[in-house]
């Protein structure tokens, strides 16, 4: 016989039993832009304004073009993420299986072709 409460066989447990996974990756996330947006802004500050060759310039050095991949790549997924789940708490039936599907989709076409125009210049 076990003498488990209902709260100790529900603990760990959420709807989808993957929102610690969620909520963690959401805060790993979180912290990596709160160091890199501050980083890629500066990036583009610095070559906002300037001609088209030191904009060239800027982004073929290795380490804005990393950042500033590092920053589109991260910053796409953690939209996809929270983007998801307010689909997934808000929608229902097909509109939440086509809202995510959508913002799946936007996420990585935007990712794709932020790293390809950043290869483009940077190569």
């Amino acid at each position: 016989m076990r003498y488990l409460t209902a709260r100790k066989r529900a603990e760990g447990k959420g709807a989808s039993h993957t929102g610690t996974e969620h909520h963690w990756y959401m805060t790993v996330s979180a912290v990596g832009l709160a160091f890199l947006i501050p980083a890629f802004v500066f990036i583009v500050g610095r070559a906002l304004g300037g001609s088209h060759a030191d904009v060239i310039a800027t982004f073929s050095r290795p380490v804005p073009a990393i950042l500033t991949g590092l920053t589109l790549f991260i910053a796409m997924r953690h939209f996809a993420k929270g983007a998801t789940m307010m689909i997934e708490d808000y929608a229902q039936g097909t509109a939440r299986k086509m809202g995510i599907m959508f913002v799946i989709g936007l996420s990585y076409v935007l990712t794709a072709v932020g790293l390809f125009a950043l290869a483009k210049i940077a190569l």
